[in-house]
């Protein structure tokens, strides 16, 4: 199972960032290849600057279990279509940061 990377991470993902019921979204870095609760937990813990993937990669994926898809797939979803655990609406908001 792949391991979330940030501050105070909780079991599903969430971070001393964003701690929300529904923020259970982590997000891989395409430089280092690692998923964190967010690019503030990345950028805090790594050497580099988060960088994002293409949008047709796996690379995000659910905190709740661990079910990964691509940024397209995500996208179009508000809650895991593995095991519908709602996600933050407003993660969408801030696809340009994860995604190009």
């Amino acid at each position: 199972m792949p391991e979330i990377f940030g501050l105070q991470v909780d079991k599903s993902g969430r971070c001393q960032h964003w701690h929300g019921e529904n923020d259970v979204v982590a997000n891989q870095c395409a430089s280092c290849q690692q998923y964190f609760a967010c690019y503030l937990c990345h950028n805090a813990i790594k050497d580099h600057e988060f960088i994002p993937n293409p949008w047709h990669k796996l690379s995000v994926m659910c905190g709740n279990c661990r079910s990964q898809m691509t940024g397209n797939v995500y996208r179009h979803l508000s809650a895991c279509s593995t095991c519908q655990q709602p996600f933050n609406p407003g993660c969408h908001l801030h696809a340009h940061l994860f995604f190009n």
